[in-house]
């Protein structure tokens, strides 16, 4: 079995894919945001 050494592992892709994950739930977490608020204002 081959050596690992610890820290040693390449994790840009990860920590892309973690990036895009996060950036994506904040727009959808603002364009819920403004839907509620415009639901509210306007059936209110």
């Amino acid at each position: 079995m081959a050596e690992h050494k610890h820290g040693t592992m390449n994790i840009e892709p990860q920590e892309k894919t973690f990036d895009g994950f996060i950036t994506t739930t904040k727009v959808v977490v603002g364009i819920v945001f403004v839907v509620l608020l415009i639901m509210a204002v306007f059936n209110s």
